[in-house]
C-alpha cells in the first residue's frame, strides 16, 4: 500500500512537471512589429516621446527585416533626444551605428550626435569637456559628410564653438590676471591669438597683451600687439583702450547713442508693408 502511493506520487510530480515545461516552452504569440511601429510614430506624432520610444524598442525586436528593425532603433533614438534622455539616446545612437553600420539613415544618427553633445555645451566658467566633445563630433560629421545641408547648420554650430572655447581661454587669462600670474595669463591669451583668431574674442586678447606686457615694462612686445590689433580693428573699443595704455594723454571720445524715434520707424514699417 505504501509502494502504490509513493507510486503515485511520482506519476503526479512527472506530469505536473512535464506540463510546467510544456507551458514554458510554449511559444507566445508573435507581436506584430508593424502595428508597434505605427504606435510609436503616432505618440511620436503627438510628442508623446517617452511612449514612443516603449513602442519603437519593442518594434525592433520583433521586426525580421532589419531595414525596419533599424529605422526602429533610430527613431527610438530620437525620441529619447526629445525628452532630453541625452546620455541615453547616446548610448542608443552607439549601439544603433554598430549593430546597423550599413544603414541608410547612418548619416542622420551621426548628425543626431553631434547635436545632442552640441546641446550639452554650458556656458564657459564650466567644464570644458562638452565643449570639446562637441566640436569633436561636429568635426567628424563636416569631414565624412562635406556636401550635406547637415554639415552647413553644423559648421555654423562649430563657429559658435569656437567662440566658447575662447570665451573659456579669456575667462581664464582674466581670472590669473586677477591674481597677477602674468606668464600664465600671457599663455592663455597666446591660445586665443594662435587657434581662436576669427572669434569675437581675438580683440579683447590683444588689448589684454598690450596691458600686460606695458605693465611688465615689455614696451616692444606690448607695441607689436598694439600694432597688430590697430591694423586689423583700428574702429574698435578695444583698440581705443589699447592707444590709451600705450598714449595717457589719449581721451577715448564716448559714443553718442541716439534714441529711436518709434514713430518714425513705424512709418517705415508701414511702407515696407
Amino acid at each position: 500500500m505504501y509502494q502504490k502511493f509513493i507510486f503515485l506520487f511520482l506519476i503526479i510530480f512527472i506530469t505536473s512537471n512535464c506540463s510546467k515545461k510544456e507551458a514554458e516552452y510554449t511559444p507566445k504569440p508573435r507581436v506584430d512589429p508593424y502595428k508597434l511601429y505605427n504606435e510609436g510614430y503616432t505618440s511620436f506624432e503627438k510628442g508623446d516621446y517617452f511612449f514612443a520610444n516603449k513602442k519603437f524598442s519593442e518594434a525592433e525586436l520583433n521586426f525580421d527585416n532589419i531595414e525596419f528593425a533599424a529605422k526602429s532603433a533610430i527613431m527610438s533614438s530620437y525620441s529619447l533626444y526629445g525628452i532630453n534622455f541625452y546620455s541615453q539616446a547616446l548610448e542608443n545612437l552607439d549601439r544603433y551605428l554598430e549593430k546597423y553600420p550599413a544603414d541608410k539613415n547612418v548619416m542622420y544618427a551621426h548628425y543626431l550626435v553631434a547635436i545632442i553633445h552640441f546641446e550639452n555645451i554650458s556656458d564657459e566658467k564650466k567644464d570644458l569637456k562638452p565643449l570639446i566633445d562637441a566640436d569633436q563630433k561636429i568635426d567628424f560629421f563636416i569631414k565624412k559628410y562635406p556636401n550635406t545641408d547637415y554639415a552647413i547648420d553644423l559648421k555654423f554650430k562649430k563657429d559658435l564653438i569656437q567662440n566658447q572655447l575662447a570665451a573659456k581661454e579669456l575667462f581664464i587669462a582674466k581670472y590669473y590676471i586677477s591674481l597677477q600670474k602674468w606668464i600664465p595669463a600671457i599663455n592663455r591669451l597666446k591660445i586665443i591669438t594662435e587657434k581662436y583668431d576669427k572669434t569675437i574674442f581675438i580683440e579683447e586678447a590683444l588689448h589684454r597683451l598690450v596691458e600686460i606686457h606695458h605693465y611688465l615694462g615689455l614696451l616692444e612686445e606690448a607695441n607689436k600687439y598694439a600694432s597688430v590689433l590697430g591694423y586689423n580693428y583700428n574702429s574698435s573699443d578695444w583698440f581705443k583702450k589699447s592707444y590709451k595704455v600705450l598714449n595717457k594723454e589719449y581721451k577715448i571720445k564716448e559714443k553718442i547713442v541716439v534714441k529711436n524715434d518709434d514713430s518714425f520707424f513705424k512709418k517705415i514699417l508701414q511702407k515696407i508693408k
